[in-house]
């Protein structure tokens, strides 16, 4: 009889159990090189069945930027709904910018891909009213300035947007009902910011077994039993990088060459090592190395969590992981 993993992932239908398959080659390596750098959960799914996981798979952890690339779904999940186009933009619905020429012309692509200007501090999100109010460091489109404010900007978009249509405003209950729970995710929380509304660029809290729920999502191009939850063409969308940096796409980190040289886009080496990466990799990645490593062609979903040493992380002192020396033990047919 097949051991049946505790873990409750989607496989066609929410309530599957995952299939507990033969150990991935490289599990051992890849959970000692995890837990040599603070790693506290590793879960790889391939074609949805458990092949590797380490304990704490059940245990909430936050996700820090990671919760940026659910804004993304959910601005895929607003096209759909025709709440929103990927390429309106954000004056139509923020009337405080039509007398701003440079702010006027601001798309929600933009935002969504942090070329439209705002310059904001990494992990000091303002709230949603002041981050719209904040002024422009770059013109639209010209710079990549990785930050909370596009996201807290998207959030109080998605508030009008949902208000305007005489629907429940908050954006995190818009993204419960439109996709984390009908793919069966479960919120360990969700902080809120200084203006009491849900941080669109932080604050969310999954176990490794829930976050890799959305990752599964993401693999089967945004379908739960062959129902499109997103519109299609705007999740290919989200994959795709800017001019300002190749290796962003709209919230998902991607393996591309970039002029880029900020800080945050060289903290991760898959840019670095882009050509010897599977171009359909994606990720969502967070402060401490958290990550959700999502690989299609490979039928792979990759959750990895860790303890975020604050500390450290001020003192500008570099963890030492490697993205790509961790893939390499589930790419490679030896796990070596």
């Amino acid at each position: 009889m097949k051991r049946i993993a505790p873990l409750l992932l989607l496989a066609g239908c929410a309530a599957a159990p995952a299939v507990q398959a033969a150990p991935a080659p490289g599990c051992a390596a890849a959970l000692a090189y995890s837990s040599a750098h603070q790693g506290v959960a590793v879960l790889v799914l391939e074609d949805g069945k458990v092949r590797c996981s380490s304990d704490g798979v059940s245990t909430p952890q936050e996700l820090w930027s990671g919760t940026k690339s659910l804004v993304g779904l959910m601005a895929a999940a607003a096209v759909q709904d025709r709440l929103l186009t990927l390429d309106e933009p954000a004056s139509a619905t923020l009337a405080e910018w039509r007398e701003d020429p440079k702010k006027a012309a601001i798309t929600i692509r933009q935002l969504l891909a942090m070329t439209s200007g705002q310059a904001s501090t990494v992990g000091r999100p303002r709230g949603y009213l002041d981050s719209v109010n904040a002024p422009l460091a770059a013109d639209p489109g010209t710079k990549f300035q990785y930050g909370p404010a596009p996201m807290q900007i998207i959030g109080e978009i998605i508030r009008r947007k949902l208000a305007a249509a005489s629907l429940d405003a908050d954006p995190r209950r818009y993204l419960e009902r439109r996709i984390l729970t009908p793919v069966g995710v479960t919120i360990g929380d969700w902080r809120n910011g200084p203006d009491g509304a849900p941080l669109m660029p932080q604050g969310l809290v999954l176990a490794a077994e829930q976050w890799a729920k959305v990752g599964e999502f993401v693999r089967r191009g945004g379908t739960q039993d062959g129902k499109a939850l997103v519109d299609p063409a705007a999740l290919a969308e989200l994959f795709k990088g800017s001019d300002a940096n190749p290796a962003y796409g709209l919230t998902w980190w991607l393996p591309r060459a970039s002029p880029s040289d900020d800080p945050v886009t060289r903290s991760t080496d898959i840019v670095a090592h882009a050509p010897t990466l599977p171009a359909d990799l994606v990720v969502a990645a967070g402060a401490g190395d958290q990550r959700l490593y999502v690989i299609p062609s490979r039928r792979l979903t990759i959750v990895r969590q860790a303890r975020l040493d604050i500390a450290a992380l001020a003192a500008g002192k570099k963890s030492g992981w490697s993205d790509t020396h961790f893939l390499s033990f589930f790419l490679s047919p030896t796990g070596e």
